[in-house]
């Protein structure tokens, strides 16, 4: 249950890093885009409707292609990960800039800088933090794992089962994480049950100052009772597609739990560009609490940044 619960928390960018404390998402900045807020969507018939963003949320496959794009090319990498103490006191930092490259000997990462400080490992090297070890599973070798919307248990055993269960999450949000008591259904945000608790709204917008994009946001309703909305797993999906294909640019989704079996509070971004007619990742970013009653609480926060794409 602990893993598949960590699992849960991680998925899912960071205006930026702060040294001291766990800075929160502005959910309508986190992209960087521009809102046309004098335009007009139109709607029905003779134009877009909920149910066009819908359905290309749960039948889209290029969100996870442009992780596996990554493999042709070469570009540079920085991570940044930090942890935090129940007073949201940084008390580990991760540094990473490396570089994927291909050559004869396949895909293969050169670490250029490092950088470690704090408790992050624990005796026998592993992470201390099961979250950072699942973040560096899930984005630093998103490219050397296969993805498919209905994951069985692999090969690997029950840990590659849970990391499965959280590529659900990140590139297939909306579909039921089967396997995990009390969270599975609350997944289905897209449900006739479920759509009754959210306010749905689309908005023309521009994406790094040339792409033309439209904004699809599903937002948990504000007047629900506190009863309600304690229940409600998901509490923001937006969600950024390019006008001229529908591809996807941009995934943020804010998440929060708290029963008696465990509590999270985490929110996600990934930000995607298009390279050498691929899309490809630029920017993953990660906050987010959780606990569990007789383990140690995790805190920490990650931001991504790819660059220097190089076909190769």
């Amino acid at each position: 249950m602990k893993k598949i619960v960590l699992t849960l928390c991680l998925g899912l960018c960071l205006q930026q890093v702060f040294a001291q404390a766990i800075p929160r998402f502005n959910p309508d900045t986190v992209l960087t885009m521009k809102m046309d807020k004098d335009a007009v969507v139109k709607v029905g018939k003779a134009g877009l409707d909920i149910e066009d963003f819908i359905q290309e949320i749960v039948t889209d496959t290029s969100f996870y292609q442009a992780f596996r794009n990554m493999k042709k090319y070469e570009f540079m990498a920085e991570n940044r990960i930090y942890t935090y103490d129940k007073k949201n006191k940084v008390d580990g930092k991760i540094y990473r800039k490396i570089l994927h490259k291909n050559d004869d000997i396949g895909h293969h990462m050169q670490i250029l800088e490092k950088e470690d400080s704090g408790k992050l490992y624990k005796r026998n090297g592993k992470y201390d933090l099961y979250t950072v070890e699942m973040f560096d599973y899930i984005f630093m070798n998103a490219y050397n794992s296969d993805f498919t919307a209905d994951v069985g248990t692999p090969v690997g055993g029950k840990n590659e089962s849970y990391k499965d269960k959280l590529k659900t999450l990140i590139f297939a949000p909306g579909r039921p994480i089967k396997g995990v008591p009390l969270i599975s259904s609350k997944t289905e945000i897209f449900t006739a049950n479920m759509r009754q608790y959210y306010d749905y709204s689309f908005q023309k917008g521009m994406y790094l100052d040339s792409i033309p994009v439209y904004r699809f946001k599903v937002k948990m309703k504000p007047d629900l009772s506190n009863w309600t909305k304690d229940g409600i797993m998901i509490k923001e999906l937006t969600t950024i597609f390019d006008q001229r294909n529908f591809q996807i640019l941009g995934r943020y989704i804010d998440m929060k739990l708290d029963n008696l079996a465990f509590s999270f509070d985490v929110q996600m971004n990934i930000e995607m560009s298009y390279f050498g007619g691929d899309l490809l990742p630029t920017k993953i970013s990660y906050q987010g609490n959780w606990d569990i009653p007789f383990h140690k609480e995790e805190r920490a926060s990650f931001l991504v940044l790819h660059k220097n794409y190089k076909l190769e």
